[in-house]
């Protein structure tokens, strides 16, 4: 694992960054329908462990936009845990898996979020906050099966070949 750091890279690191954090407002007025996931995936995959810079100034760029609330605690390690899982199936190019994949991030999004309620409230908290986050746990794995079956191809060719013909160079 190399984790030095080109200017390059600096300059890849703040403009994915800020792809995020664009995709992520203008679909905001949407609930939990997101690019977000999908771009971390593919970025994952291009950019291997750089996407850890990418995913964490997007993390406190958003504690910024939005206050460091309660909420924000658990995007410090969901992120983590899907490129973690991208990294995991790295050499699979399948869209159809990677929407799967998605989905059930969309899926377990509201699980993995009840976390922090555990240390505030308890079992009885995390839980209540779960079940009320289900219906959009649903939407949010809907959302994230459609995006990345339609998007991942065409958005990682993109990717993969602008790190090879621009970034290269």
């Amino acid at each position: 694992m190399k984790f030095s750091l080109k200017t390059r890279d600096i300059a890849i690191i703040g403009i994915m960054s800020a792809i995020l954090i664009t995709v992520q407002v203008a679909f905001a007025f949407l609930p939990n329908i997101e690019l977000v996931s999908l771009i971390i995936i593919i970025s994952t995959l291009v950019f291997k462990w750089k996407t850890l810079y990418i995913i964490y100034i997007f993390v406190l760029v958003e504690g910024l936009i939005y206050g460091f609330t309660t909420y924000w605690i658990c995007y410090l390690y969901v992120w983590t845990i899907l490129m973690f899982f991208t990294i995991l199936f790295k050499k699979n190019r399948s869209p159809f898996f990677w929407a799967i994949l998605s989905g059930t991030f969309g899926l377990s999004f509201g699980l993995l979020c009840s976390i922090p309620y555990l240390f505030i409230g308890g079992v009885p908290l995390a839980i209540s906050t779960f079940i009320v986050g289900i219906p959009f746990d649903i939407a949010h794995c809907i959302g994230n099966y459609v995006i990345a079956l339609t998007l991942f191809k065409p958005l990682y060719n993109l990717l993969n070949w602008t790190k090879k013909n621009l970034l290269t160079q």
